[in-house]
């Protein structure tokens, strides 16, 4: 009887330290919540940053090629072309709009000179360029009617007349070149023109041109006077008629 009352104490002694163990372990902590991670933002420019940069860099390209001269050539890489890049990207830019302006009154300026030495087809050229970039700009209507009244002037004032009136045509290559042929050509027009009493117009491209022209024909007929004007024009020639 008594080993089963100290078994009985023994199991209860047991079950009191098992309570006061597993009272004494803490609770576990609770999981802190796992955040979302943002990604990371990028740090290139943006895409108006890149339009803007573009701009920019086709705008100095055009300025550059127009200070020296490639208003339209060569093709992609003439200042026009670096200004229409810019309208591509930036429509209505006010920089671009005035460059264009620009290339413009150059290629009228450019065909102003060349009317004052009455070459008529570059004159042609630089115009239809001019109304390429701006179709029906004034400035280009301007020159025209200015070339159409120097065109029928030019006709009237070298077109010779009267009895033996004749057209010399000077080669072009030669005359350039001032060659050695060019100036016995010369030499013998002079003495045809002493011969027969003749007076003598000289077309030329410019006025140096004309005066080289006439320098030759009195060296060669020394002591004689030869009589004649010097006009501009292209191609070059002489007009040789009888002094009235």
């Amino acid at each position: 009887m008594r080993a089963v009352q100290r078994r009985l104490v023994q199991a209860a002694l047991l079950l009191a330290v098992l309570v006061a163990v597993g009272c004494a372990t803490p609770p576990p902590e609770p999981q802190a919540p796992v955040l979302p991670v943002e990604p990371p933002q990028p740090t290139g420019p943006s895409p108006e940053e890149i339009r803007h940069r573009a701009v920019q860099h086709f705008l100095a390209r055009a300025e550059v090629a127009q200070r020296e001269g490639f208003i339209t050539m060569p093709a992609g890489a003439s200042a026009y072309d670096f200004y229409l890049q810019v309208q591509q990207l930036d429509p209505g830019n006010i920089q671009a709009a005035a460059g264009i302006q620009t290339l413009v009154m150059q290629l009228v300026e450019q065909a102003r000179d060349a009317l004052r030495q009455r070459s008529f087809g570059r004159v042609n050229s630089l115009l239809n360029t001019a109304d390429e970039i701006a179709p029906g700009n004034p400035l280009s209507k301007e020159v025209r009617s200015q070339l159409r009244r120097e065109q029928q002037r030019a006709r009237q004032d070298v077109t010779p007349g009267g009895p033996g009136a004749q057209t010399v045509a000077l080669p072009e290559r030669d005359l350039t070149a001032r060659s050695d042929a060019m100036v016995q050509m010369l030499g013998s027009i002079a003495r045809r023109i002493r011969e027969h009493g003749l007076r003598v117009v000289i077309v030329a491209r410019t006025d140096a041109e004309g005066r080289w022209v006439y320098s030759q024909l009195r060296q060669a007929v020394p002591g004689y006077r030869v009589r004649g004007d010097i006009k501009l024009g292209n191609p070059p020639r002489l007009l040789l008629q009888k002094n009235p």
